[in-house]
């Protein structure tokens, strides 16, 4: 019987060991960023939370990050996502002017009161959006970009889908409740994550007051809905939102020392409780971790050979940065890339994927990014095919 117990405890013990030790002692040893023990009471008030670095994507803390909830006016990041893409596209331009349909002035809760057959410019239904959660302006740059709201949505649920966000479908572009209309924490990070590689959105989301109609006799004064751009060093957006169902929910971001995270909450119950969870998630990421950087915005990656292009060879250049998340005081010495990339056929379009970036630490994949064309390539007519061949021959 004693032997038994004995046997039994020991074996207790080993499972208990075995459970607890490896996998922060890989970490550890690898550099790399598990969730930390000490991270577990980040959010303890948040219905659902997620602190991710912004360049890797790596997850430092979450908890029920992939729950299906009321998103409230976060469901803008993704307006914000369509609309910064469509300026990068040249569908439409910061010097545009964007009309207000009736349907539009008609939207309730948070707005910038635009009346029926006003209009401003892109760049200012950017700020009545990031800074004064405007859904009248949300659904005023819908309308110019697709159309109909109806359709904008179509294309938010699109975009969700190749982002790969399993727990996420739209009803509308502001936020307002509706039927289906839902996302999680994990997939708003991924989304914010998105829109960030369009560094130019935070020069919206991250300042705390401005005016609309300035030189008009009634001057509309935007006072950002995220105070964390003003009272927390380094924040510099994302998107806030609250609804009596959603309760109060924040997507931020931060940057300082060469690392930006995003952290979300949703279902906090007020604001002082929310500001301060995202805070202490922020404080803890900053003392924790720093990045690496493989390579910074703008730099020379490599090229990609593209058979029977105009062009023969498509120069790859950084979109923007390319890092690894690391414990601090971390070596690097062993960390290491390699560019892996599908053989290239024209036609090539733009934002097509062509391979991905692998970066290691020693024999340990750390993380992958993925790799898009920069341009588009049109096949090349014969008689460009033919002397590029003979030159090749008599070059």
């Amino acid at each position: 019987m004693k032997n038994n117990l004995k046997q039994l405890v020991v074996a207790g013990l080993t499972m208990i060991l075995a459970l607890s030790v490896p996998v922060s002692a890989w970490a550890e040893e690898k550099g790399q960023a598990p969730q930390s023990a000490g991270a577990a009471d980040l959010a303890p008030s948040a219905r659902s939370s997620i602190l991710m670095d912004a360049d890797s994507g790596t997850i430092i803390y979450e908890k029920n990050s992939h729950a299906k909830l009321p998103p409230a006016s976060i469901t803008k990041v993704m307006t914000m996502l369509l609309i910064m893409e469509a300026i990068d596209e040249g569908r439409i331009k910061l010097t545009d002017k964007v009309p207000t349909s009736e349907y539009a002035a008609s939207m309730g809760g948070s707005q910038i009161f635009l009346e029926p057959g006003e209009q401003m410019t892109v760049d200012e239904m950017l700020k009545g959006i990031a800074m004064a959660s405007g859904n009248d302006a949300s659904v005023a740059m819908a309308e110019k970009i697709a159309g109909t709201e109806s359709a904008f949505v179509d294309m938010m649920n699109k975009r969700a889908a190749e982002l790969g966000l399993k727990n996420t479908h739209f009803a509308n572009c502001n936020g307002l409740p509706a039927a289906e209309h839902y996302s999680s924490a994990h997939d708003i990070a991924v989304m914010s994550r998105e829109l960030l590689k369009h560094s130019e959105i935070t020069k919206y989301t991250g300042v705390y007051q401005d005016y609309l109609r300035k030189s008009s006799e009634k001057p509309f004064w935007l006072v950002n809905t995220n105070k964390l751009v003003r009272f927390y060093t380094g924040a510099d957006g994302l998107k806030t939102g609250f609804t009596s169902e959603a309760k109060f929910c924040l997507t931020a971001t931060a940057h300082r020392d060469n690392l930006r995270v995003i952290a979300v909450v949703m279902g906090e119950p007020n604001t002082k409780t929310r500001n301060a969870e995202v805070s202490q998630m922020l404080d803890y990421s900053f003392a924790q971790y720093m990045n690496h950087t493989i390579f910074k915005k703008g730099d020379a990656m490599g090229s990609v050979k593209v058979e029977k292009g105009m062009v023969p060879e498509l120069a790859l250049t950084a979109k923007h940065s390319y890092s690894v998340l690391l414990k601090k005081g971390s070596s690097v010495k062993d960390i290491r890339y390699e560019l892996k990339l599908n053989p290239l056929k024209a036609p090539v379009t733009v934002n097509q994927p062509i391979g991905k970036l692998v970066v290691f630490q020693g024999d340990q994949v750390l993380t992958e990014f993925a790799v898009d064309a920069p341009a588009s390539i049109d096949r090349a007519g014969w008689w460009t095919l033919f002397k590029r061949s003979m030159g090749s021959l008599f070059g």
